[in-house]
């Protein structure tokens, strides 16, 4: 679960005050934080598919902010790639 600040400084970081969550690079930087945090969670929770599913559909959205992210601006998609650390 992701709190109220964590998600304020994740605003703060890439959309430039804390309020502004509606930008897409926010946007892919808060569900990249929830999509680490439910992986951890199937660390211990092997059988839980139900949230497996919710997982699967959160990766979905965030494909779909990143291919929306690229078509607008190229070098901006590549810096928050880079900072977020998902692809090598």
């Amino acid at each position: 679960m992701i709190t109220k600040e964590k998600t304020a400084e994740l605003a703060a970081k890439f959309g430039g005050e804390a309020k502004n969550t509606g930008l897409p690079q926010v946007q892919v930087a808060i569900m990249t934080e929830r999509i680490a945090n439910l992986t951890s969670h199937f660390g211990d929770h092997k059988a839980d598919h139900h949230s497996k599913r919710g997982l699967m559909k959160l990766i979905g959205r965030r494909r779909r902010l990143l291919r929306y992210i690229a078509s607008k601006d190229e070098a901006q998609y590549k810096e928050l790639i880079q900072t977020l650390g998902l692809r090598k």
